[in-house]
C-alpha cells in the first residue's frame, strides 16, 4: 500500500480532527464523516500527499497479473496487486485482491487490516469492523488494526467510547510506536473535546 496514503497521516492532525468532529459534526448521519485510515503497510509521509492518488500503475498490474496467472497460489503477488489498486484509490479492485490473498494465506493480519480499510473507503463500515475483528483474532496485539478500528468507530459509527477503548489498547501495548503516538493524539482530541468519560491522555 502506498506509504503516504495510510492512517499515520493522522499522527499530526487527529487531535484537531477529533476535536472539530465532536464539536461540529455529531449531528451528521452515521458514515457521513470520513477520516483517513491507517493501513497495515507503512507510515505515511503526510496528510497532504494523501489527498491526491497517483494514476494506476498499469505496467505493474500487468506484471503481477502474469505472476498470478502462472502461480495462482502466490498470496504475496495478490497482496501487491491489491496494494497497487489501493494506491490508485481503486478500492473495489483492491478488495478483490486482498480477499484473494486471504483465501490463500488467511493468517496475514496486515492483508486483513488493509482489506478492512478498503471496506471502510467503500462505505462498508460494518464489514470493515468485522474484518478488523478477524485481524485481531489472527494477532490480538496488532496495533495498526486497533488504531484503524478506533478511527472507523469514531468516524464511521460516531462511537467515541469504543474508539477511545481501542486507542487506549494501542497506547498500552506500544506507547512509543508511531501507532501509539497517533493513538495518544486521538485520545487528546477526545479529552479536549470534553467527551463524557474521556480519560486523561495516557502518560500525561
Amino acid at each position: 500500500m502506498r506509504t503516504d496514503s495510510i492512517f499515520f497521516a493522522i499522527a499530526g492532525m487527529l487531535f484537531g480532527v477529533i476535536l472539530g468532529w465532536v464539536i461540529g459534526a455529531q449531528q451528521a448521519p452515521a458514515g457521513s464523516t470520513a477520516a483517513p485510515v491507517v493501513a497495515a503497510g507503512a507510515p505515511a509521509q503526510g496528510a497532504a500527499a494523501a489527498a491526491q492518488a497517483p494514476p494506476l500503475d498499469e505496467a505493474r498490474v500487468q506484471s503481477l497479473m502474469t505472476v498470478i496467472k502462472n502461480d495462482p497460489k502466490n498470496a504475496g503477488a495478490a497482496v501487491q496487486l491489491a496494494n497497487t489498486y489501493f494506491d490508485a484509490e481503486k478500492y473495489p479492485d483492491a478488495i478483490k485482491w486482498y480477499e484473494a490473498s486471504l483465501q490463500i494465506e488467511p493468517s496475514d493480519p496486515d492483508a486483513s487490516t488493509d482489506l478492512a480499510v478498503s471496506y471502510y473507503y467503500t462505505g462498508q463500515i460494518d464489514r470493515a469492523l468485522q474484518q478488523f475483528d478477524v485481524s485481531l483474532k489472527i494477532n490480538p496485539k496488532h496495533t495498526k488494526t486497533m488504531l484503524n478500528q478506533g478511527i472507523v468507530l469514531a468516524f464511521g459509527k460516531q462511537d467515541l467510547a469504543g474508539a477511545q477503548k481501542a486507542w487506549e489498547q494501542v497506547v498500552a501495548l506500544a506507547p512509543d510506536s508511531p501507532e501509539g503516538q497517533a493513538a495518544k493524539r486521538a485520545l487528546e482530541g477526545v479529552a479536549a473535546a470534553g467527551h463524557p468519560g474521556a480519560a486523561a491522555t495516557p502518560g500525561s
